[in-house]
């Protein structure tokens, strides 16, 4: 249980990471003045508040919540909690700023380009914080017992990831198709 719950936080990391280097690659080309795809900019936040906000992060308070509740000198206080408000606050601002440039409303390169730098920052700052020093807490303090719990608490948080799997879902049709051609 405890190595397949840290498996999948693990691998959406690898996935969020392959969407962060695609926008720090757009946020480049801004900051270059060359064109970007917008909708492609805007399909990768969506995905990231459909699922990182609403599944890996809710994923990721409850096994924190779980790990304070049992272990409350080795977890640090707030900091999970309060960088999860702060990427959910900054995603919604560059949503917000993508939807005006796609409905027509000028908007400046550098402020697209700036909120995009911050975000990617923000984002990878944050996986580095839950790799080095939360999951290896975790793995090394909670029980498979605990494990177990967590499990069975988490069940109704946990979505399967709407980009990176194997069915037909439509959802992010282009994002995938993108991804897939990157690969090739």
């Amino acid at each position: 249980m405890k190595v397949k719950m840290l498996a999948r936080l693990h691998n959406d990391h690898k996935h969020i990471a392959i969407l962060l280097k695609i926008l720090q690659n757009k946020q480049q080309r801004l900051e270059s003045a060359e064109p970007v795809n917008f909708n492609l900019i805007r399909d990768i936040v969506e995905y990231m508040q459909s699922y990182a906000e609403h599944s890996h992060h809710p994923l990721e308070d409850l096994i924190d919540d779980y790990f304070k509740q049992c272990h409350p000198e080795g977890a640090p206080v707030t900091q999970l909690t309060d960088e999860h408000h702060l990427l959910i606050d900054t995603s919604t601002q560059l949503m917000s700023l993508i939807n005006l440039i796609l409905s027509d409303v000028p908007v400046a390169n550098a402020q697209l380009s700036e909120l995009l730098r911050d975000y990617v920052a923000l984002q990878k700052k944050h996986m580095i914080f839950e790799e080095t020093t939360l999951f290896p807490k975790w793995q090394a303090m909670l029980s498979l017992e605990d494990w177990q719990k967590i499990n069975d608490q988490c069940q109704e948080r946990l979505i399967t990831d709407p980009l990176f799997n194997d069915d037909d879902n439509l959802l992010f049709e282009e994002l995938r198709e993108y991804l897939q051609k990157a690969e090739d």
